[in-house]
């Protein structure tokens, strides 16, 4: 499952949501875990992905 990063535009806080794919394309509402607000913003994250053949 999909870990989509977030910023808190009231409180600052960043955190993490773990979305299906189908459940972020349909836009859900974020909110803060840490004051509740919605007024949220999506941070640019890395990623990375792990294979099982030796580079």
């Amino acid at each position: 499952m999909p870990a989509y990063e977030y910023v808190c535009k009231d409180c600052g806080k960043e955190f993490t949501v773990f979305l299906s794919i189908k459940e972020y394309e349909e836009h859900p509402k974020i909110k803060c875990p840490h004051c509740n607000s919605d007024h949220v913003e999506r941070a640019i994250s890395g990623f990375f992905a792990k294979t099982s053949k030796k580079s």
